[in-house]
């Protein structure tokens, strides 16, 4: 039997939405509440979960074990209640429960499986790998009060026991809404998650995972001064794990922006790691940005069209690699791209705009039109200021009044 275990407060807008991916796959549902004032327990309930209560002492591997102290099932599943467990893994999960095994790897020799999660709001870097489910045993537990994992147990496990397996499962597992900029801010995440974390590393000052997602937290609140010297500290050490030093690499490149030799170290240091290439796209997708602004345009679209390869679906890829067709005055390449990354994310206005940029280069007036009407269009609805600006800047052109006057651009 599989027990999904869950921590929740106030989670009574996505909840349901959780709970009903489990349904026939888990054969109990544990769900450890640190004081919701919403209907998050009654819409658990409503699913048949089991719910304890919990003190809230600032601590989320002490919640997370809180849930484990209550599962009774063989295998443990661990999902937050902003994400979803996609169908095709929900079948995985079932055939390793009834024994059957992942590949040529035996399911009594299979210790944890390592999930790939796809960050919903986050287009550049959209993927993490995270072990969210794990046999239940005794000595797997949570670690770390912020960024909590098991992993350190079930490295320990491995290291007794040479058979333990821990697979990673290579299609995305997980649908995940929680780094939505806004919701960060409205929950007040990033003050909770920096003052946690530095309480944890004013007493484990060496431990380079924590180092690690401390430093990126103060890289995306702009502070790399205060991030640089903790990703240096971290990298000094030899037994970071490949995931980990990918990420190290990675945040001290974007640190370092101003610095574009530096970063381009760290960004090909951070491509040799040993980790799924899913994990490589922000990596690929910077470090072509910066080989384009550098105007060493063949490099940029070899690094453009890597993040394709290993994500032919991320439309910012394709957006960059036709803003660098177009620097090299490929535009018919330029026009591809763009229509293809507007297929993937028809809201994109800046590959609308560049695309009309491309058809107007060509001679295309009707059909550049009608690209920057439509990127006109989309920003109007979030950016007032920038729509105004481009149609003025579309009329300057120098187009005929009759066909700005048919796009409605005057």
């Amino acid at each position: 039997m599989i027990s999904l275990c869950m921590i929740v407060k106030d989670e009574a807008a996505t909840l349901a939405r959780t709970l009903e991916t489990v349904q026939g796959v888990v054969g109990e549902i544990v769900v450890v509440d640190t004081g919701s004032t919403d209907d998050t327990v009654a819409i658990a309930q409503s699913y048949g979960a089991k719910i304890h209560s919990f003190a809230w002492m600032n601590d989320f591997a002490a919640a997370r074990n809180e849930s484990l102290r209550h599962a009774t099932g063989e295998w443990v599943l661990v999902l937050d209640a902003d994400e979803v467990l996609l169908s095709e893994t929900a079948q995985v999960l079932q055939s390793l429960d009834q024994g059957q095994p992942l590949g040529d790897i035996a399911a009594g020799d299979v210790l944890a499986l390592n999930l790939l999660r796809l960050e919903l709001s986050a287009p550049q870097a959209p993927y993490t790998l995270i072990t969210r489910c794990f046999r239940r045993r005794p000595e797997i537990t949570f670690n770390r009060p912020y960024h909590e994992t098991v992993d350190d147990s079930v490295a320990a496990l491995q290291a007794q026991d040479a058979r333990w397996q821990v697979i990673t499962l290579g299609e995305v597992a997980l649908h995940h809404t929680g780094y939505d900029p806004a919701i960060v801010v409205q929950r007040g995440k990033f003050d909770r998650a920096r003052t946690t974390m530095e309480g944890y590393l004013a007493e484990h000052p060496d431990d380079g995972y924590l180092l690690n997602k401390l430093a990126a937290l103060y890289v995306e609140s702009d502070q790399s001064a205060t991030a640089l010297p903790l990703l240096n500290r971290a990298l000094e050490q030899t037994q970071t794990d490949d995931l980990t030093r990918y990420e190290l690499h990675y945040h001290r490149a974007l640190a370092q922006a101003d610095h574009p030799d530096k970063a381009a170290s760290d960004y090909e240091a951070a491509l040799a790691q040993s980790v799924p290439p899913r994990l490589k796209l922000g990596a690929w997708i910077n470090y072509g940005s910066l080989k384009k602004a550098q105007g060493e345009l063949e490099g940029a679209i070899d690094l453009f069209e890597q993040a394709i390869a290993a994500e032919p679906n991320l439309a910012i890829a394709h957006y960059n690699l036709g803003a660098t067709h177009r620097a090299r005055g490929y535009l018919d390449e330029a026009i591809a791209a763009y229509e293809r990354a507007i297929a993937l994310d028809p809201n994109y206005p800046e590959a609308h705009q560049n695309l009309g940029v491309a058809r107007f280069k060509l001679g295309q007036l009707p059909e550049a039109l009608r690209s920057f009407r439509r990127a006109i269009d989309i920003y109007e609805a979030v950016d007032p200021a920038t729509a105004a600006s481009l149609s003025q800047g579309v009329i300057a052109l120098g187009i005929p009044p009759a066909l700005l006057t048919q796009a409605g651009l005057i």
